[in-house]
């Protein structure tokens, strides 16, 4: 087993927790079997993702790549699982709740991995076969600062330019969707004045037509009130296929907003990736009517088959299904394109960050993983589709150790960059 600390240049993307630091990690693991037959996954870096992986090495050298995850099963189903699981107030990968689930998942992609590439099975036949061929995603457009990340002379170029406005936010959106083919928009908001983020989805409307369906996200940066506010405002921009993204904090607070917009007549579902984040969450949110549709991640929802699990679940008691994103490289993204690709309710359009990331960082032989009409198509080869560029992989390696970030920390970029005693409160609004 080979686990692999990396680093990738970032934009300085806004959200509720803040703003993206320069670098953004990444840890990729190996398994080569005795064979010399190699099987990778691609998980969030940092110090102590890479440690809890390394500390399985005992239980991982010298075993079965069929069975190794039956022997980690504790890690989804014992009390290291965690119950609260609420990511609400810590961006993703710094949960110490779901650590455990994180390190199986990792494990379990990199294990589908070496068994397709083994037996000549592409990981989503492994894992009961694909329901489709092609994953849509969504265009994923963030306020932003001027710069394209990394610092000094590894400054990369700036794609899309500043976005701290509805009308530089609409121009980012139509460059993405010209490029790529993206047929929905999921918008990170929660970081202007409300008001002026429903301006931005008004004119994201009228840009783009009633035929591309519009979701926004404020991270919790919402009080009740206001989200209700805003669910009244946007009713009909997000209609046809949008949903309201944690608006609020907290499965009570989903609750309240849920039901003071049914009073209204209003009928946007209200979605989730950190008031759910386990199945634990799962019982009080139904009862509440808390969450239509879940935003889950095979990354820390427990890998593959977690996932699936969940999308039986979802569709038994009429809950929509998508995928969150983190800012990730191909190896990641080709996870969660197996992993959707056979999961059968999957009724939206899948999250990402990859056209954040630059190709001078990606790892994957060949360059970057290929997104048009707005999805990525499962490749042909076997496993993940990919094998690791060695000279890539070393690049990210080095890049890491030049680099003093050793964890996420948006709020402590926030104040180097815009404000030295800004804080994440919740609400902000």
């Amino acid at each position: 087993m080979k686990i692999h600390s990396i680093a990738m240049a970032d934009p300085p993307l806004r959200s509720s927790y803040g703003l993206h630091q320069p670098y953004a990690l990444r840890t990729v693991i190996e398994l080569v079997s005795d064979e010399g037959v190699v099987g990778i996954s691609e998980t969030y870096g940092g110090e102590k993702p890479a440690a809890a992986v390394e500390a399985l090495r005992g239980q991982v050298i010298g075993a079965n790549a069929y069975r190794l995850t039956g022997s980690l099963v504790d890690l989804i189903e014992g009390e290291g699982a965690g119950m609260a699981r609420s990511q609400t107030h810590l961006v993703p990968g710094e949960n110490p709740l779901d650590a455990d689930t994180r390190t199986f998942a990792a494990i379990e992609i990199a294990c589908l991995d070496l068994i397709g590439k083994s037996t000549g099975q592409a990981v989503c036949d492994l894992i009961g076969g694909r329901v489709r061929d092609a994953v849509p995603f969504s265009a994923y457009p963030f306020y932003k600062h001027a710069g394209g990340g990394g610092e000094g002379e590894d400054a990369r170029e700036d794609e899309y330019g500043e976005a701290l406005s509805p009308e530089q936010l609409v121009t980012q959106v139509e460059q993405m969707i010209a490029r790529y083919g993206f047929g929905s928009v999921k918008f990170k908001a929660g970081v202007l004045d409300p008001e002026i983020e429903i301006e931005t989805i008004k004119q994201l409307r009228k840009t783009l037509g009633p035929g591309v369906p519009l979701r926004i996200d404020p991270n919790g940066a919402w009080s009740v009130e206001t989200s209700v506010k805003v669910g009244i405002a946007l009713a009909e921009e997000l209609s046809g296929g949008g949903y309201l993204e944690d608006p609020t904090a907290g499965l009570e607070g989903m609750a309240e907003v849920r039901k003071r917009l049914l009073a209204e007549g209003i009928d946007t579902p209200l979605a989730s990736n950190v008031a759910v984040t386990s199945f634990a969450d799962l019982p009080r949110s139904l009862k509440l009517d808390a969450v239509q549709i879940v935003l889950c991640d095979h990354h820390y929802w427990g890998g593959a088959r977690q996932v699936q699990h969940l999308g039986k679940i979802c569709q038994t008691f009429g809950l929509g299904l998508s995928m969150h994103s983190n800012s990730h490289l191909g190896a990641s993204l080709l996870g969660m394109a197996h992993v959707a690709a056979a999961t059968p309710h999957l009724t939206y359009a899948c999250d990402t960050h990859y056209p954040w990331q630059s190709a001078l960082d990606e790892i994957t032989l060949g360059g970057p993983v290929p997104i048009s009409g707005g999805c990525v198509r499962i490749p042909d080869a076997p496993g993940l589709g990919v094998e690791l560029d060695v000279d890539q992989m070393a690049r990210g390696k080095a890049l890491y150790e030049r680099i003093p970030y050793r964890n996420r920390d948006d709020e402590a970029e926030m104040q180097k960059q815009v404000d030295p005693n800004w804080k994440r409160v919740l609400p902000r609004w």
